[in-house]
């Protein structure tokens, strides 16, 4: 019942981020980490899209599960633009 809570928290807070430039960071085991970024499209009851561009610039729509957050193999945050060094 516990668990039920927390994806439902979980949920919610993807719910807020809809339309939301974010930055996820999967664990693909082995000690592969993917660090990406994109726009969260849908949320579903069990799973949520987010829109990517690869290195060659093409879209795709990854899902995951709010499980995969739960057990912490997938990490959403908001995005944010690192400033950039200006040589003087």
């Amino acid at each position: 019942m516990a668990q039920s809570k927390e994806i439902d928290e979980i949920k919610k807070k993807i719910e807020d981020m809809l339309g939301v430039k974010v930055r996820l960071k999967t664990n693909k085991g082995r000690k592969k980490i993917s660090i990406r970024t994109g726009i969260v499209e849908h949320t579903y009851p069990s799973i949520f899209t987010v829109k990517i561009k690869d290195k060659y610039d093409k879209e795709r729509t990854v899902s995951y599960a709010y499980t995969d957050i739960l057990i912490r193999n997938v990490q959403i945050m908001p995005y944010e633009e690192e400033p950039k060094i200006q040589a003087c």
